[in-house]
Protein backbone atom coordinates (compact mmCIF):
# COMPACT_ATOMS: atom_id res chain seq x y z
CA UNK A 1 0.00 0.00 0.00
CA UNK A 2 1.11 3.26 -0.74
CA UNK A 3 0.75 4.94 2.50
CA UNK A 4 2.69 8.43 3.10
CA UNK A 5 3.29 10.64 5.68
CA UNK A 6 0.06 13.21 6.01
CA UNK A 7 -2.61 10.87 4.97
CA UNK A 8 -5.69 10.53 6.76
CA UNK A 9 -6.45 6.45 7.19
CA UNK A 10 -10.45 5.24 8.02
CA UNK A 11 -10.00 2.69 10.31
CA UNK A 12 -12.03 -0.36 10.54
CA UNK A 13 -12.05 -0.57 14.59
CA UNK A 14 -12.41 2.95 16.48
CA UNK A 15 -9.86 3.99 18.82
CA UNK A 16 -11.13 3.57 22.72
CA UNK A 17 -12.42 7.20 22.30
CA UNK A 18 -14.26 6.26 19.59
CA UNK A 19 -12.40 8.39 16.50
CA UNK A 20 -12.02 6.61 12.92
CA UNK A 21 -9.68 8.64 11.69
CA UNK A 22 -5.89 8.88 11.92
CA UNK A 23 -3.53 11.08 10.50
CA UNK A 24 -0.08 9.09 9.68
CA UNK A 25 3.04 11.23 11.30
CA UNK A 26 6.04 8.14 10.26
CA UNK A 27 5.90 5.61 8.10
CA UNK A 28 8.24 2.66 7.53
CA UNK A 29 8.22 -0.34 9.37
CA UNK A 30 5.80 0.56 11.51
CA UNK A 31 3.27 3.59 11.64
CA UNK A 32 3.09 6.55 13.95
CA UNK A 33 -0.51 7.69 13.91
CA UNK A 34 -2.41 10.31 15.62
CA UNK A 35 -6.37 9.87 16.62
CA UNK A 36 -8.11 13.12 15.09
CA UNK A 37 -10.87 12.70 17.93
CA UNK A 38 -8.43 12.96 21.00
CA UNK A 39 -5.12 13.20 19.79
CA UNK A 40 -3.54 10.50 20.89
CA UNK A 41 -0.38 9.16 19.24
CA UNK A 42 0.11 5.18 18.57
CA UNK A 43 2.83 2.98 17.07
CA UNK A 44 1.42 0.30 15.14
CA UNK A 45 3.67 -2.62 12.90
CA UNK A 46 2.82 -1.69 9.46
CA UNK A 47 0.90 -5.06 9.04
CA UNK A 48 -1.41 -4.67 11.76
CA UNK A 49 -2.05 -1.33 10.51
CA UNK A 50 -2.25 -1.96 6.92
CA UNK A 51 -5.03 -5.23 7.83
CA UNK A 52 -6.97 -2.38 9.55
CA UNK A 53 -7.58 0.37 7.45
CA UNK A 54 -10.94 0.67 5.35
CA UNK A 55 -10.12 4.21 2.95
CA UNK A 56 -6.88 6.66 2.53
CA UNK A 57 -7.61 10.07 1.85
CA UNK A 58 -4.38 12.00 0.72
CA UNK A 59 -4.39 15.86 1.93
CA UNK A 60 -5.85 17.17 -1.09
CA UNK A 61 -9.04 15.53 0.03
CA UNK A 62 -9.16 12.91 -2.57
CA UNK A 63 -9.22 9.25 -1.75
CA UNK A 64 -5.86 7.33 -2.78
CA UNK A 65 -6.48 4.29 -5.17
CA UNK A 66 -5.84 1.40 -2.90
CA UNK A 67 -5.73 -1.12 -5.85
CA UNK A 68 -2.40 -2.28 -6.82
CA UNK A 69 -3.12 -1.01 -10.40
CA UNK A 70 -1.66 2.00 -10.90
CA UNK A 71 -2.75 4.58 -13.42
CA UNK A 72 -0.92 5.56 -16.32
CA UNK A 73 -0.20 9.04 -17.76
CA UNK A 74 -3.05 8.55 -20.22
CA UNK A 75 -5.91 7.69 -18.05
CA UNK A 76 -5.91 4.13 -18.22
CA UNK A 77 -4.75 1.15 -16.14
CA UNK A 78 -1.59 -0.42 -16.96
Amino acid sequence: MDIQVGDVLLMKKPHPCGGTRFRVLRAGMDFKIKCLECGREIMLPRRKCEKNIKKIERETGEAANTSPEQENSNGNYS
